[in-house]
């Protein structure tokens, strides 16, 4: 997606079809496993699910132009190589000593490489180990 396309929920838009956006998304929720390089443009476009308008479509029309493109670009996983997904999770209950919030990350690796990963600051507040563990699952 170009840094200069802005998404917004676009109040003045003519509203669309929901069901063909929904299964567009999915589609290529399905093939981010082997194009991350999508990531970020899909899930920036699922944001507007709930009122969509001709531009949120356009944007996603523009992914899969860039994709057709580049069919070239993307993870490969070659039948009969034993390439392992490895997911490590990891949360700090009630760590945050100003705030005792507890913080929960995962990341994803497949063979060797990194994949995906993330870290987030849980909303809620734990009094107790018990119950952050409660929030954290």
């Amino acid at each position: 997606m170009s840094s200069e396309t802005k998404l917004t929920r676009d109040e003045d838009g003519e509203p669309i079809d929901d069901a063909k956006y929904h299964g567009m998304i999915g589609s290529l929720f399905y093939l981010t496993a082997s194009r991350p390089d999508i990531m970020f443009s899909v899930c920036l476009c699922t944001h507007f699910q709930e009122a969509l308008k001709t531009s949120h479509i356009e944007a996603v029309k523009r992914i899969f132009r860039y994709i057709k493109g580049t069919t070239h670009i993307g993870l490969w996983y070659p039948k009969g190589t034993k390439i392992k997904t490895i997911a490590y999770a990891d949360s700090d209950h009630a760590g945050d000593y100003v705030d005792r919030k507890s913080t929960s990350s995962v990341c994803t690796f497949i063979g060797c490489c990194l994949k995906s990963w993330f870290s987030k600051k849980q909303t809620a507040l734990a009094i107790s180990t018990i119950e952050a563990g409660y929030v954290s699952a």
